[in-house]
């Protein structure tokens, strides 16, 4: 029963992440891109959207990574540096904390310090996690491959989570070997706040189809070696949870990122909507307000093409048409005007502008026809990746 409860308060935080990451009053154009986004991936991503917390932002204090597991769902390069806590550094990592502080208010509380990265890497790691609590009254998450390669430092980590709390800590367990000198080298009182997430090829943990993972399957497929080929979860299709910005320090590169199937297209499993690079806290500020103004619209832009995602089948109907993709259908009434917007949205050809003076020549409400392109970009149905040189490149 205990640990019944355990496993269901673990599952509480992440849907309390979820909660916490909104923000309509302080942000709202953001708040609605990050909404319309997680409909979205709840359509595209099957079983895999339920367990994705959606953060406003991540942020990597290395550049690359030095365990290199072969199923890394991000394809980590090899480790090549980590941020070291100088002076300069602190005063610039507690600046960039506290402009998403007050551009995002509580969501930032959602952020976390790592990504393609492994947090142990940096020596300072706990410090920098130590600014973050005192910045926004929350302690960052952490998720280590590597709780052994510093022991002071994973001690120190844990000691914060015992003082401040936050959502539990996982410690990635790459074999039974690991797990048994993880168990050696921590107490049951220390690992209490840790999710001890089971990846060896012994465990039944099945990995995404995404980055290195993805790679080696059709390496393996090409080498007709499939009976090699670990544990591919079919529905679970990457690991990326931001629905936000991803920030690396070391680089000084801010990018604006979403989960997203891995793909050719995207085989980390995740779209980089634009990337920019800062030295600044004030250039921070100016990379976040940009990227929010460019690609966090109200409605579908009047100058694009509209049509509708590339993973939905559209079929007309009695004055209505569905929309379906692997995960769900939609029903939507397409009663407004004589000429079908669902017919037009699915072929793809004209702008958003185009269409509504298109079907209002019949007599129909502007308004109406807005008001229902409104809906569908809200529910996350149009196409918001208009590279049409992958256009088949959705698997």
């Amino acid at each position: 029963m205990m640990w019944d409860e355990f496993i269901c308060e673990m599952l509480r935080h992440r849907d309390l992440l979820r909660e916490e990451g909104k923000m309509s009053t302080i942000n709202p154009r953001f708040h609605a891109w990050r909404e319309r986004q997680i409909r979205r991936c709840n359509d595209e991503l099957g079983g895999t959207a339920a367990s994705v917390t959606y953060p406003i932002i991540a942020f990597e204090l290395s550049d690359g990574c030095s365990v290199g597991c072969w199923f890394c769902g991000l394809s980590a390069d090899r480790f090549n540096g980590y941020y070291e806590y100088s002076q300069e550094h602190a005063a610039l990592w507690r600046g960039v904390v506290g402009v998403a502080s007050e551009m995002f208010g509580v969501a930032a509380r959602t952020g976390f310090c790592y990504w393609a990265t492994e947090p142990m890497d940096n020596p300072n790691y706990d410090r920098f996690l130590f600014d973050y609590y005192q910045i926004t009254g929350a302690l960052p998450q952490t998720t280590t491959a590597a709780p052994l390669k510093d022991r002071a430092l994973t001690t120190r980590v844990l000691e914060l989570f015992k003082r401040y709390r936050t959502v539990t800590n996982r410690f990635s367990v790459l074999s039974t070997t690991h797990l048994d000198q993880i168990h050696m080298a921590f107490s049951p009182e220390e690992l209490i706040g840790v999710e001890l997430v089971l990846q060896g090829k012994e465990a039944l943990t099945a990995k995404a189809f995404a980055g290195r993972a993805r790679e080696r399957s059709e390496k393996l497929r090409v080498a007709n070696k499939d009976d090699a080929i670990a544990l591919l979860e079919g529905d679970h299709t990457t690991i990326a949870c931001v629905s936000g910005f991803l920030v690396n320090m070391l680089q000084g590169r801010l990018q604006l990122v979403t989960p997203v199937p891995g793909s050719k297209r995207w085989p980390l499993g995740y779209r980089v909507l634009s990337e920019r690079f800062f030295r600044t806290p004030d250039e921070f500020r100016e990379g976040l307000q940009r990227m929010i103004d460019q690609h966090m619209l109200e409605s579908p832009a009047p100058k694009l093409p509209i049509r509708f995602r590339r993973d939905l089948q559209y079929k007309a109907g009695n004055r209505c048409f569905h929309l379906r993709s692997r995960n769900m259908e939609h029903r939507v009434l397409d009663d407004i005007a004589p000429t079908s917007v669902g017919h037009l949205i699915a072929c793809g050809s004209c702008t958003a502008s185009e269409l509504v003076r298109q079907v209002t020549t019949d007599g129909a409400s502007v308004l109406a026809v807005a008001d229902l392109l409104d809906q569908l970009y809200a529910a996350g149905v149009i196409e918001e990746d208009l590279d049409d040189s992958f256009a088949w490149q959705t698997s």
